[in-house]
């Protein structure tokens, strides 16, 4: 392990984060929209517990985020854009009450970081909160980092059957794949204007084992179902 691990807290968001946050997104997603003040502000209102920020200790420096809401998964189609599935980035959609599904709405680490296990420290903070809430699953959109290399050749389930199957390696996607994610569908037009995607993503979950029945695993396709064996590379995510 990297000694860097060592080095990282992962803690809950607060308001004196957000700053930072956007600066980071502004580099992670350069010449993207950024996250807004409003959009954080409005993320720590509704559901504090499900924003968490990773903190280089030695600087005190916010080097990674992940944002996530809960969800009634029946409320939305499997097609649904990010936008839809996050009210337009304010999470005011955020509904505990009912839904079982924690949907990863971001998750994004200073690139120059990559590889430094700052991406899983924030994975294991997410499932850690689904599992302290009882709730049945992770689901996230993955954005396809690497499609445009390919997009001239192969279509994106195409992609990402080749991604699941570990005969390429995209950024985003083949690191979830390693944290314990499965594929479940393609989604065309999640992220609008995305030039490394071209707007496409994966939508991937994680099951709580805990709570979840055998009917709970239904939902894969065997189209993106990966071999036990399948060795599957990449860095850390940018995008949940």
């Amino acid at each position: 392990m990297n000694s860097l691990t060592h080095n990282i807290e992962v803690r809950n968001t607060r308001l004196e984060d957000i700053g930072p946050i956007i600066e980071l997104s502004i580099g992670v997603y350069p010449g993207a929209p950024p996250w807004t003040a409003a959009q954080l502000e409005c993320h720590l209102s509704v559901f504090p517990e499900g924003q968490f920020v990773a903190i280089e200790l030695t600087s005190g420096h916010v080097v990674g985020a992940a944002a996530s809401l809960i969800v009634l998964w029946d409320d939305y189609n499997m097609q649904a854009s990010w936008r839809e599935f996050t009210d337009q980035g304010t999470f005011r959609n955020h509904n505990p009450m009912r839904g079982r599904t924690l949907y990863g709405a971001e998750v994004m680490v200073r690139p120059s970081l990559h590889g430094f296990g700052i991406g899983k420290a924030l994975y294991r903070a997410r499932r850690e909160l689904a599992e302290r809430l009882g709730l049945l699953r992770i689901r996230a959109g993955a954005r396809l980092r690497g499609y445009h290399k390919f997009a001239g050749t192969l279509t994106p389930e195409e992609y990402v059957m080749k991604v699941v199957r570990g005969q390429i390696g995209d950024p985003t996607l083949s690191f979830q794949l390693r944290q314990g994610f499965q594929v479940l569908a393609v989604v065309r037009d999640y992220l609008r204007h995305d030039p490394e995607s071209l707007g496409h993503a994966a939508v991937i979950e994680w099951i709580n084992a805990q709570v979840a029945s055998p009917e709970d695993y239904g939902w894969r396709d065997p189209r993106f179902e990966a071999d036990a064996k399948t060795v599957v590379s990449g860095s850390d995510v940018t995008m949940a």
